[in-house]
C-alpha cells in the first residue's frame, strides 16, 4: 500500500514539474528575451521564497508577475504598489467600519496580504516606515500583528514577487532587501527583430488565445513542502557550494550565512523543475541570482559561479566581453556617415560578430553533448543576434522587418 502511494505522490510530483515547465515555456514565448527571468521566478516560488524583479519602467515587471501567478488556480492572490504614506491597515486589513460603530475594533482581512498565498508587491523599497516592521513579519515568519494588540495571524503566503525600479537607499529598506532571495534584473529589449515582433502584436489582429497551462494550489504546496525538500543535495555540490564562497570571500563580496542556507533550497527547486531527483552542477547557476548586493557585483558572481561549474559558459562570457565592445563602439559612431559606418563593419563588426557567433554555436553543442547547462551561452547568443541586428539595421540601413531572416 505503501509502495502505490508514494507511486502516486511520483506521479503527481512529475506532472506537477511538467505543468510548471509548461508555464515556463508559455510565458518564456509571450515576454521576449526573458526566459531566465521566467524560469528562476517560479524556482523561487517553489523553493518558498521571495523575489525580486529590478529595473526601468516599461520592461514589463508587473505584466509578467501577474501573467505567472495567475498560473496558480485556486490561490489567493493580492498585489499592492506601495508609496511613503501607505498604511498598514491597507497591506493587512481595514478597520470593519461597522464593528467600530458597534464600539468594536475589527479588521476585514479578506483579499489582503494576510490571507494571500500569493502576493505580488510593487515599488517594494517605497514600504512607509510605518508598515515596515509589518512587512518584514509578513515576508520573513508568514505572521501578522493585529492593530489591537491581539495574538499573531499566520499568514498562508507561499512566496512573493516583488519589484522596483531602483535599490533601497535607506538601512530601513535595505532590511526588506536583504530578505529577497532572488534578485534579477531587467532592461529594455535589445534584439531589435523582438522589438518589431512587440510592435507588431500591438497592432495585430485578434487571433485565438495561446495556450494557458496551469496548476492547482494544492499541487504546488505539496511540491512546495514535500517534493522540493525530498531533492538530494551529493556531497560534491555541498563541496562546491563552499568552494564558491571561498571564491566569493577572496572578491570581497560576503553573503550571509542565512542567504546561503536559504539558497540550498532554490537548487532543490531547480532541479525538481528538471524532473531530476538530485541537484546537480546546473543548477548552481541560480547562484547567480542569489549572490550579489548590488549590480555592479553580479558579473564577478556570474563569472565565479560557471568558472566552477560550466567551463562552456565561462568562455560564452568572455564572448559577451567582446560584443558589449561591439555595441559602445557603435554607440560612439552614431550620426555618422552610412560610408563611415559601413567601413567600420567590414573592417570590424562582421568578423568579430561571425567568429562570436560560430563558437557559440560550438560551445552549444558541446556542452549540450557534456549534459551541462546551455542557458548562459543561449543568453549570450540572444546578445550575439541582437547587436548583429543592430549593426544591419543601425550601421547598413536595413529595415528592422527584415532584418529575422538575415540572423
Amino acid at each position: 500500500m505503501e509502495t502505490r502511494d508514494g507511486d502516486k505522490r511520483d506521479t503527481e510530483q512529475r506532472d506537477t514539474a511538467a505543468r510548471l515547465r509548461a508555464i515556463i515555456g508559455e510565458l518564456s514565448e509571450r515576454f521576449y528575451e526573458r526566459d531566465d527571468v521566467v524560469r528562476t521566478l517560479t524556482a523561487t516560488l517553489l523553493a518558498g521564497r521571495h523575489s525580486l524583479v529590478l529595473g526601468p519602467p516599461g520592461t514589463a515587471k508587473s505584466e509578467l508577475a501577474r501573467e505567472l501567478t495567475g498560473r496558480i488556480d485556486g490561490a489567493s492572490y493580492w498585489e499592492i504598489l506601495l508609496s511613503k504614506f501607505t498604511a498598514p491597515t491597507r497591506m493587512f486589513g481595514p478597520v470593519d467600519v461597522a464593528a467600530l460603530a458597534r464600539g468594536e475594533y475589527r479588521q476585514v482581512y479578506e483579499g489582503r496580504a494576510t490571507t494571500a498565498h500569493i502576493a505580488f508587491i510593487d515599488e517594494i523599497f517605497k514600504c512607509s516606515t510605518a508598515a515596515l516592521n509589518e512587512t518584514l513579519g509578513f515576508l520573513n515568519e508568514r505572521i501578522y500583528h493585529p492593530e489591537n494588540g491581539g495574538a499573531p495571524i499566520h499568514c498562508p503566503l507561499i512566496g512573493a514577487i516583488t519589484a522596483s525600479n531602483e535599490l533601497p537607499d535607506g538601512e530601513d529598506t535595505a532590511a526588506v532587501y536583504d530578505r529577497l532571495l532572488v534578485r534579477v534584473e531587467v532592461g529594455y529589449l535589445e534584439d531589435p527583430s523582438n522589438f518589431a515582433a512587440l510592435v507588431r502584436s500591438a497592432v495585430a489582429r485578434p487571433h485565438p488565445a495561446p495556450a494557458r497551462t496551469t496548476v492547482e494550489l494544492a499541487a504546488l504546496r505539496q511540491a512546495v513542502t514535500e517534493g522540493v525538500p525530498a531533492v538530494e543535495v551529493p556531497d560534491d555540490m555541498v563541496d562546491a557550494v563552499c568552494a564558491l564562497r571561498s571564491a566569493l570571500r577572496r572578491r570581497e563580496i560576503v553573503a550571509s550565512d542565512r542567504r546561503w542556507r536559504q539558497a540550498v533550497g532554490l537548487l532543490q527547486a531547480s532541479a525538481y523543475l528538471d524532473g531530476r531527483p538530485a541537484v546537480t552542477e546546473t543548477d548552481l547557476q541560480m547562484l547567480t541570482h542569489v549572490l550579489w548586493d548590488s549590480p555592479a557585483q553580479r558579473p564577478t558572481v556570474e563569472r565565479e559561479v560557471l568558472h566552477l561549474v560550466n567551463p562552456d559558459a565561462k568562455e560564452a562570457l568572455d564572448l559577451a566581453d567582446i560584443l558589449h565592445e561591439l555595441e559602445a563602439q557603435l554607440d560612439a559612431m552614431a550620426g555618422q556617415s552610412r560610408e563611415a559606418l559601413s567601413e567600420w563593419v567590414i573592417k570590424n563588426a562582421h568578423n568579430k560578430l561571425a567568429t562570436a557567433g560560430k563558437r557559440l554555436e560550438r560551445l552549444r553543442e558541446e556542452a549540450a553533448v557534456a549534459g551541462r547547462s546551455t542557458a548562459t551561452i543561449d543568453r549570450v547568443t540572444g546578445r550575439q543576434r541582437a547587436v548583429r541586428a543592430r549593426v544591419l539595421t543601425e550601421a547598413l540601413g536595413m529595415d528592422a522587418s527584415t532584418v529575422q531572416a538575415q540572423l
